[in-house]
């Protein structure tokens, strides 16, 4: 059975000290602040120094990892006669998994003995980085090469997603929500739950009034929808909100004994779009 390595990008909203530790390397989605012509990685700015400039009113772009950045990625493991398995940002929102895949073809036709297994999770922030952890223990059970990608394939389309974000500016920007329905929610203390839909794109569901009630609403989809309630990953990703995360995890423990939540900072590049008190769950259930 030939060696592989797990390999991610950056979305997934888990820390590179953490993925480390668990012998994944991610390719680095990017982000600028205003007309800066300077691209900057998660490892270039304090997760607390980004947030206090958008909180400051600073516009934040973002772009997916170039196909030289994706190589830089692949080509060592390819060269050290290891095979590829690359667990993607969602192509519902994200050029990354395409770029990605090109990259992988290329590289394919320079090293024909690997393999490069690229998958499209459809899925986001930590319910990316919930697949992976979820691989990286299947490839510790010794799963080969091929099981860990069926693996992958299986669970990435049962990963609920939920959030709230606690000022919709951020998403009228990203054309998420209208101007009119920003302005509403503001004044009348309106807070989205949505979640990522089957094809991997964003949907607002339900408005719940209040910050309480959101994320109480969050907590309740848990107890509704996940497959293993008593025993089941649970990953949340919050930004600048730790608290509210934690809340969360502790309206799902109160409700089912579940105390496994590992909780995770949205990184700058899913915050830019959400923004500064974003709160997201993650797990699997019977439907996403």
């Amino acid at each position: 059975m030939s060696e592989y390595v797990i390999v991610t990008d950056s979305s997934c909203d888990v820390s590179y000290p953490v993925l480390a530790e668990w012998g994944v390397k991610a390719a680095s989605l990017t982000f600028r602040f205003g007309n800066s012509d300077k691209d900057l990685t998660n490892e270039d700015m304090p997760i607390e120094a980004f947030y206090a400039q958008m909180k400051a009113g600073g516009v934040s772009k973002t772009s997916a990892p170039s196909p030289d950045a994706f190589r830089a990625l692949f080509e060592p493991a390819l060269k050290a006669g290891k095979d590829i398995l690359y667990i993607g940002f969602s192509s519902g929102l994200s050029a990354t998994v395409d770029t990605g895949r090109l990259t992988a073809d290329e590289l394919a036709k320079e090293y024909p003995q690997r393999r490069i297994e690229v998958v499209d999770t459809l899925c986001a922030s930590a319910g990316q980085g919930l697949v992976v952890y979820a691989a990286v223990k299947k490839k510790e059970e010794g799963a080969s090469f091929e099981e860990c990608a069926a693996f992958v394939r299986e669970l990435s389309p049962k990963v609920c997603h939920w959030f709230t974000v606690d000022d919709l500016v951020y998403l009228k920007r990203g054309g998420r929500v209208s101007p009119a329905v920003a302005f509403a929610g503001a004044l009348l203390g309106i807070k989205p739950v949505m979640h990522v839909d089957d094809a991997g794109k964003l949907v607002n569901v339900t408005k719940a009034r209040g910050r309480k009630a959101a994320l109480k609403a969050l907590a309740d989809k848990y107890t509704e929808l996940a497959t293993d309630k008593e025993n089941g990953l649970i990953f949340i990703s919050q930004a600048d909100c730790r608290q509210d995360a934690q809340t969360v995890a502790d309206l799902i423990a109160e409700a089912t004994g579940n105390k496994n939540a590992f909780i995770t900072d949205i990184g700058p590049v899913i915050g830019s779009h959400a923004g500064p008190g974003t709160v997201a769950l993650f797990f699997a259930g019977s439907v996403r």
